[in-house]
């Protein structure tokens, strides 16, 4: 696992207390040497320049002869030319260097580091030529310093395309082309890790899946960046803050204390609201009945007296205000909030009005509406603008009318169309207006995700932005409860674009599934690249769903990408945005080694971070976001059951798949292999599982027969840490079950690579079960808001410690198979965790949240998992042996409609429990209405409360 300590391109975390534990390897592919041109010799210093002047005396010791003197005056000679030489390169350079600097824009500063720096670049202006298939070779090293257009850009034996830049980010290229091609000893780089690229860069890939414009490259097809061996592809962005999370809540309204909405028929009178000017919330409402009630008409006068300046107050009459309206009460509102029409209301007069205490005539928004019957539909609309201390723009609005016969009052207090979020990271002045951003869920609805446009905010701390527009959900920002449930925020904009010019309407076979085309770009990268990295690149609309192996970001069959395939340089991809993909976010495919860090995959078709044959390991995936993952169609793991029962081309004959038990699996990550390390990540929003543990039982795809047996299932897991997954439909955290590695036949008609239940996971030193066991520890993990389970865990030694879990299903569900001869003696273990029945987050009724009831320790409305009447449950034993020690239970309150309970048990386990599951040192909040819902197969389990 690599670390460092300083800003280089590996993750610096503290290893959590468990990893220094025993972790073999395993099994490990055989490597793919990396094909690489040699370094340049180093040429040998230049000899000393002989001094001037007369030279020194010889010592008269002996007599030299004349040929002697020959050879000595000749190797002077050859010393005073070397000397020329040397003094005439040096001037050469010199005067190149010279013109180099002269060369540069005025403000650039020559860098090494600055590829587009190099003296040996050659100014590159193709201009628009859409027919034109561009080849660059070797010795044509060019500067592209304008925006071009090319049929295809092959760049190849050592050629190299360098996109220029400019010291104040004016540069603004874009390059248009149906493919680029990278291969032996080529080159394409914009910017580089010591020297950012600092203008706007563009690669736009043309093209439909049907094009005759050119013909498929093999492996590649068309509408990609292709780097085939010793290739290389360098490109770096503008570091950024690729997401953080909220620190304040996000109302659906908008704003810090939530909207507010009233709406009465026949509330008689004047009834009242009173505002905060600073936080826009509602801090008064009453009714004062001043058409039957002098002494309502007094205390409403006492009241407007006693309200200190700039308070907002919002009138509206219900009915009738004016037979018991004393002259005090009218010169009160007159006078304190400047109210022009109060001396000549009349009977049945609608009346509204918003205003500033002692705001005078122009702070005042009022209307009336004269009564001619009750079927007038006059509206009395009075509404002004305001601002929170924090800038938050909110109107606050009060109406009075006379409608169908009932006359009707209300206010209404809500966000204008700017919203500032506040922000655990600094990323001022990375983030810039104009940017895109995405807030995740925070309900059991992944569709509740939300983007925006940053707007302009000078105010603005560096750890705040304002967004255009407003939420149409809440977006928590706090940790509620004792789980952490803010939302990710995520950047989707950098300054280097990669996309997929689309078409407007769908077009081929993939009609018959989405009503878009789905054909989008690709980054291919084959195996013994020279060098491969990519940090802060922006791509939208690539992958291919009627396509395998064309995925925004595939590393295909690479490898060791690390020190130990030979690269002195690790391969790694940080702080990518890979949004509104068509096939996943970003692919490792045989590929080991590889770190993935602060990227954000967004908005996708298919499994998004995606280990694909089974045989990948020692990848780290450190600090990166996915958010709405969606069904795909490629494998039966991505589909759902639609596409499940839908796609049959590749079983046997007429059979139907089950949905349930071979599909249903997408996933936000998806993890074929224990051996890699899962650190940071959040899982926020997928169709089915947001972290899915797999295991092969042979390696699959085009690693099968590479690699007999991976031996996943033995394996030890990687580092496990600090992991977050919430609003997924099915659950947070999967470890189980593996994938069908043979071809449909008439024994067993289902697909190559659908869902199977065979596999469990067991690990041992050095993958072989005649060893000690090594227990797979997941630490720190936080599961909230999925609608099945917060974590469904199946196998062991396993440990989950010092995790979270709330406002799931099922909390947390064990089902061991210790009992059973899988793995005899095997257990699992819970520690100093926190189960939270239904927390203060009681979500929105909108997106995929199909259920809105009573529940909660408020008894309050809410969104639900599953169903209405579906038992929710904290820990859920399914056979064991479990052990669960020192943890806390809180907000578990049964409901007329359902049962809850802090432990329970499967409702559909058929199997027997073992007697040696225990519970022990275990806290139970008041609001746990049920500690333990036993039955007639647990009388042996061990149970003790603290």
């Amino acid at each position: 696992m690599p670390t460092s300590d300083g800003p280089s391109h590996f993750p610096v975390f503290v290893a959590p207390l468990h990893a220094g534990h025993q972790r073999p390897a395993g099994y490990v592919p055989g490597r793919v040497a990396p094909v690489r041109l040699p370094p340049p010799a180093k040429a040998p210093p230049p000899p000393p320049v002989k001094p001037h002047g007369p030279a020194p005396l010889q010592r008269a010791t002996f007599s030299l002869s004349e040929e002697s003197r020959s050879r000595e005056r000749a190797r002077d000679l050859q010393q005073r030319r070397n000397t020329f030489i040397c003094v005439g390169a040096s001037t050469g350079a010199f005067f190149i260097t010279l013109l180099l600097v002269l060369s540069l824009r005025s403000g650039d500063v020559f860098d090494e580091n600055c590829p587009d720096h190099n003296p040996s670049l050659s100014s590159w202006n193709p201009g628009h030529q859409p027919q034109r298939a561009a080849v660059v070779q070797r010795g044509q090293l060019f500067k592209l310093e304008t925006s071009a257009t090319l049929l295809s850009l092959t760049i190849q034996s050592g050629g190299q395309v360098v996109f220029a830049d400019s010291a104040d980010g004016s540069k603004n290229i874009t390059l248009r082309t149906h493919h680029i091609l990278i291969q032996d000893g080529a080159a394409l780089h914009i910017g580089a890790p010591k020297c950012r690229y600092r203008s706007s860069a563009t690669i736009a890939l043309m093209g439909r899946s049907d094009s005759a414009a050119l013909p498929e490259t093999p492996g590649l097809g068309r509408k990609f960046i292709g780097v085939l061996g010793g290739g290389t592809l360098e490109l770096h962005g503008t570091e950024r803050v690729s997401w953080t999370l909220l620190t304040r809540s996000v109302p659906a309204s908008g704003l810090p204390t939530g909207g507010y909405a009233f709406q009465r028929n026949f509330s008689r009178g004047i009834n009242l609201r009173v505002i905060d000017q600073d936080t826009a919330a509602v801090l008064f409402s009453e009714r004062y009945d001043t058409h039957d009630s002098r002494n309502d008409s007094r205390t409403l006068t006492r009241l407007l007296r006693s309200l200190p300046a700039g308070r907002i107050v919002a009138l509206a009459v219900g009915d009738s205000a004016v037979k018991s309206l004393l002259d005090e009460t009218k010169t009160a509102i007159a006078e304190r909030l400047g109210s022009s029409f109060v001396y000549n209301l009349k009977y049945r007069q609608a009346w509204a009005l918003v205003s500033e205490v002692q705001g005078g005539n122009a702070t005042c928004s009022e209307d009336v509406r004269e009564h001619e019957n009750h079927d007038t539909r006059g509206r009395a609309l009075a509404s002004r603008t305001f601002s929170t201390v924090e800038g938050v723009a909110f109107s606050v609005t009060a109406y009075s009318e006379w409608k169908n016969g009932f006359p009707i009052s209300g206010f209404q207090v809500d966000a204008e169309d700017q919203v500032v979020l506040n922000l655990q990271d600094e990323v001022q002045p990375t983030w810039r207006p104009g940017d895109q951003v995405v807030l995740a869920s925070t309900d059991f609805s992944m569709y509740q995700a939300e983007e925006f446009t940053l707007l302009p905010c000078l105010w603005c701390s560096s750890r705040q932005v304002r967004i255009q527009g407003k939420p149409q959900f809440l977006h928590v920002g706090e940790v509620v409860d004792g789980v952490d449930m803010r939302a990710e925020v995520a950047l989707l904009s950098r300054n280097i674009l990669i996309y997929g010019e689309m078409e407007t309407s769908c077009y081929g076979k993939m009609c018959r599934f989405y009503g878009h085309d789905t054909f989008g770009g690709h980054i291919k990268i084959f195996g013994n690249f020279s060098s491969v990295h990519l940090s802060h690149v922006e791509l939208r609309n690539m992958g291919q769903q009627s396509q395998t192996g064309r995925y925004p970001v595939h590393f295909h069959m690479c490898g060791d990408v690390d020190q130990r395939g030979g690269y002195r340089e690790p391969t790694y991809v940080d702080g990518l945005s890979i949004h509104h993909s068509f096939s996943r976010c970003l692919t490792v495919h045989a590929t080991n080694g590889l770190l993935v860090k602060n990227t954000v995959g967004y908005d996708t078709l298919g499994h998004c971070f995606f280990l694909e044959d089974g045989i990948e390991q020692r990848n780290t995936f450190y600090h990166n976001l996915g958010l709405l993952t969606r069904p795909g169609t490629l494998l039966p793991t991505d589909r759902n059951e639609s596409l499940c029962t839908s796609i049959r081309d590749k079983v046997y004959e007429g059979y139907t798949p089950s949905p349930s038990t071979e599909c249903k699996a997408v996933s936000t990550f998806w993890i074929a292999h224990p051996n890699n390390n899962l650190i940071s990540n959040a899982a926020a929003g997928s169709q089915d599982a947001g972290i899915w543990f797999v295991f092969h039982s042979s390696s699959t795809g085009d690693s099968h027969g590479l690699v007999p047996e991976t031996r996943a299932e033995l394996t030890p897991l990687g580092v496990f840490y600090n992991n977050r997954a919430h609003s997924n439909f099915k659950a947070g955290l999967i470890i189980d079950k593996g994938v069908k590695t043979t071809n449909a036949s008439a024994a067993d008609p289902r697909e190559y690579l659908c869902l199977d239940n065979s596999a469990r996971f067991r690990p041992h030193q050095e993958a072989d079960s005649r060893l000690p066991r090594v227990a797979a520890v997941i630490d720190a993990l936080v599961s909230y808001k999925n609608n099945d389970v917060g974590a469904w865990i199946r196998g062991g030694d396993i440990i989950i410690q010092n995790s979270g879990f709330a406002d799931n299903g099922v909390g947390l569900s064990f089902a061991s198979d210790g009992s059973y001869p899988s793995d005899e003696g095997s257990s699992q273990e819970v520690a100093q965790s926190l189960f939270v029945g239904e927390s203060r987050n009681r979500g929105t009724n909108a997106g995929q949240n199909k259920y809105w009831g009573l529940g909660g320790v408020d008894a309050k409305l809410r969104t639900l998992p599953r169903n209405r009447t579906f038992p929710i449950r904290g820990f859920q034993i399914y056979d064991g042996p479990v052990r669960l020690t020192r943890s806390t239970f809180r907000g578990f309150v049964s409901t007329p409609e359902r049962f809850t309970s802090a432990v329970g048990f499967s409702l559909k386990n058929t199997w027997q429990l073992t007697p040696r599951n225990n519970l022990s040192q275990l806290s139970f909040h008041p609001s746990v209405s049920r500690h333990i819902e036993t039955s007639h197969r647990d009388t042996v389990t061990s149970y003790s409360r603290t």
